[in-house]
């Protein structure tokens, strides 16, 4: 009943963006909705994928992981190579800020227990540390791209797309064969002491893929988190007179100049963000509240000292999980290559961190 109940404001806004906003919008809003629920119901954490490959030597959530980049770029890669001119790639440069920004993302995330989508969907089931990190990893993502001109200063190549240079026939093979190699490492590392598939999660992947092709679709470019996040931080330090967005190098762009004026409802990675966290409330509305550890006042520092580190972070390595890793890889972009093992390198920092401050 909970769940019905939550479904009529659901469906209503909806409703209100095919009306007032744009039929687009308000596909990609269920588009998010399903991508929430599909998180929060599957638990389809890429945060607890890895805590637990590198603490209990189990390759379940990272093997889905791998299953659903193969799946997302299966059908991706061909789109792209169809449609040049439609949709894009999300494409980020190999330099310092990615380098840097990927290992300390992923360090934290592991503290923080929760990438971007971690975050959101956590966030949406009520889950009191994600809660109070969601603005401080908005509050970072802007920090991010406001001194992002600097970073990328410190030294930076052009992005690469293997679709682009290659062609989707090569470029698919090429990532499913990088795919494969990590995924035989994975087994390896772990010695099979523990079951390789969980269906959950292989159910949660499969899912996943349909639904970020189903907005690379509908909104032209790839599934992302946190530009969406440092949009919703510009907008009010920008309201609030804190910010002069037109001698920024980041917000002065024509791109950004225009998305910082418009709604937050026209932007595609703020709708399906907003999608995420109403799926995820819809999953928590259907179960009993679970019971969460409290947390000491220094886990509680350290939580959202890691929880504005990941938004900064991020930003510097042009995107997080889902947009540097799953839309990365799944599109072709080098950068996603680089961005796995060295967030992978700051998970094993962060895993540490997390267990000497008990979490």
């Amino acid at each position: 009943m909970k769940r019905l109940s939550l479904a009529v404001p659901i469906a209503a806004f909806c409703v209100f963006l095919a009306w007032s906003v744009a039929l687009r919008q308000a596909l990609l809003f269920l588009v998010g909705v399903g991508l929430g629920a599909v998180l929060a119901g599957a638990r389809f954490g890429f945060t607890t994928g890895w805590r637990r490959l590198i603490e209990q030597r189990d390759p379940s959530g990272v093997l889905a992981q791998l299953v659903l980049l193969a799946i997302a770029a299966a059908v991706s890669m061909p789109l792209l190579a169809v449609y040049p001119t439609d949709l894009g790639a999300a494409l980020g440069p190999p330099s310092v800020s990615l380098i840097v920004g990927a290992f300390v993302f992923g360090a934290c995330m592991q503290v923080a227990d929760g990438c971007g989508s971690g975050t959101l969907y956590k966030a949406g089931l009520g889950i009191p540390l994600n809660m109070a990190i969601l603005p401080l990893f908005a509050a970072g993502s802007f920090l991010g791209s406001a001194t992002l001109d600097r970073w990328l200063a410190l030294g930076a190549l052009p992005p690469y797309g293997l679709v682009a240079h290659f062609g989707a026939p090569v470029a698919l093979l090429v990532t499913l064969a990088g795919l494969a190699l990590v995924g035989v490492g994975v087994v390896r590392w772990t010695g099979r002491m523990t079951p390789l598939w969980d269906r959950t999660l292989l159910w949660g992947a499969l899912l996943l893929a349909v639904l970020a092709v189903l907005n690379l679709v509908i909104a032209g470019q790839p599934w992302g988190i946190v530009y969406g996040f440092g949009l919703w931080a510009a907008k009010l330090a920008t309201a609030a007179h804190w910010f002069d967005p037109s001698v920024n190098a980041f917000w002065s762009e024509p791109v950004n100049v225009t998305t910082l004026s418009q709604s937050v409802f026209l932007d595609v990675t703020s709708i399906t963000n907003i999608g995420i966290l109403a799926g995820a409330l819809w999953i928590a509305a259907g179960k009993p509240a679970s019971a969460v550890k409290p947390l000491t006042g220094v886990q509680w520092a350290v939580g959202l000292a890691a929880g504005l580190l990941l938004g900064y972070s991020s930003r510097l390595a042009f995107g997080c999980n889902i947009g540097a890793m799953v839309s990365g890889i799944s599109t072709g972009s080098l950068h996603g290559w680089i961005w796995v093992p060295m967030a992978f390198l700051g998970s094993l920092v962060g895993v540490r961190v997390r267990r000497r401050c008990a979490f």
